[in-house]
């Protein structure tokens, strides 16, 4: 809802960057901040990592489950990444839409263009870049989540998905968190205000010409 109690339609806000670059630290930190904002929770194949919960990072599935959504056509989005899949349900996404929700999405660029075909005039799509590949891998060794294998095939990979940016509405280099983060703040801000989403200015403006003072 607007500010003046209108219906808006909500908007669907896409965010990509390659493993470690910060998408899902700004992601949650936006969300956290933001009552109209909801974090679409994905379902998944890969195991939690430590401190993660079912129903909160993910929804996480077997791989039998996981292609029985795929079947039954039940997902927006998914695909195939870093050896197991992901896939954001349909149905919660789209009522949060038509009710003036907005759904934030921590994706990968696959995903992000699947949405984007299915939804192009409610998506808006932000990509986090790292300053440096330098910088990428030590932030990925800092987590220390995974074994240096895998870490070497997430950088090996940095490199396709960083040329994904030129794909993007907006790119936002991720090199002070506090900064990236007021970056990803405006830019939800200012798609939200998009006349295309507010219908009801359209009444507005009407009301105001008509008035004669």
């Amino acid at each position: 809802m607007s500010e003046t109690g209108n219906r808006r339609r909500g908007l669907l806000l896409l965010v990509s960057s390659p493993s470690g670059a910060g998408k899902t630290s700004l992601s949650r930190r936006l969300a956290a901040d933001h009552a109209d904002l909801a974090l679409s929770v994905s379902a998944t194949t890969r195991p939690p990592r430590p401190g993660e919960v079912g129903g909160r990072e993910y929804r996480f599935v077997d791989r039998p489950a996981f292609d029985g959504m795929v079947a039954r056509g039940e997902f927006l989005e998914w695909a195939d990444v870093h050896d197991h899949r992901y896939g954001s349900p349909r149905a919660p996404i789209m009522a949060a839409l038509e009710s003036g929700k907005d759904v934030l999405f921590d994706i990968d660029w696959q995903g992000a263009d699947q949405i984007a075909a299915a939804a192009p005039d409610d998506t808006v799509r932000v990509f986090i870049l790292p300053p440096s590949m330098a910088d990428l891998a030590r932030r990925l060794h800092a987590r220390a989540q995974d074994r240096e294998a895998v870490i070497q095939g997430r950088l090996a990979r940095a490199y396709g998905e960083i040329e994904q940016a030129a794909n993007y509405d907006y790119v936002i280099v991720n090199e002070d968190f506090d900064r990236a983060y007021a970056d990803l703040a405006h830019v939800y801000h200012a798609e939200r205000l998009r006349r295309a989403r507010n219908p009801w200015t359209e009444d507005l403006v009407q009301t105001l010409l008509a008035e004669k003072l």
